[in-house]
């Protein structure tokens, strides 16, 4: 299982202005992975949450761009691209992480990342922190995030 050997993050996101950038498709995973984040967040003490949804994973890294303008602290990006028959899945996986890891360099505002990759339907949902779930990617992604915010501060 992929979770294996991942920190056990404990944060405090009190006073921090968070974006939930959240893809539509897979419906019943994105809201397991949205409820996650929203819950992590919610135990972090962070108040101040806007989610915005965007039709697939494809278009994260632009609405990541918008919320890095300075209003938000943190963002927080989810969505899932299962494997199909057609190459399309290397692209939008692909096309998601670099545009993600771009916003977060460019702008040094943290970016969690919550794409999930998976094969099929069957790992996605083990991911998505649903009731069931063996792990909680959402959670994660929100957790990193904050982590991240933190740790800049500290540098000064």
């Amino acid at each position: 299982m992929s979770g294996a050997g991942a920190p056990s993050i404990t944060v405090d996101g009190s006073g921090l202005r968070v974006a939930v950038i959240a893809a539509s498709w897979h419906e019943t995973v994105m809201d397991g992975l949205v409820g996650g984040a929203t819950r992590a967040l919610a135990a972090a003490g962070v108040r101040n949450v806007v989610l915005v949804r965007v039709p697939g994973s494809f278009e994260l890294p632009v609405a990541a761009a918008r919320a890095s303008d300075g209003a938000f602290d943190a963002i927080v990006a989810l969505g899932v691209v299962i494997r199909g028959g057609t190459p399309h899945f290397d692209y939008v996986c692909q096309a998601a992480t670099t545009g993600l890891s771009q916003v977060a360099l460019r702008s040094g505002v943290p970016v969690g990342f919550g794409l999930l990759t998976c094969d099929n339907e069957e790992q996605a949902l083990d991911r998505a922190g649903l009731e069931g779930s063996r792990e909680d990617k959402g959670a994660e992604a929100a957790q990193a995030a904050i982590a991240t915010v933190r740790a800049l501060r500290d540098l000064g």
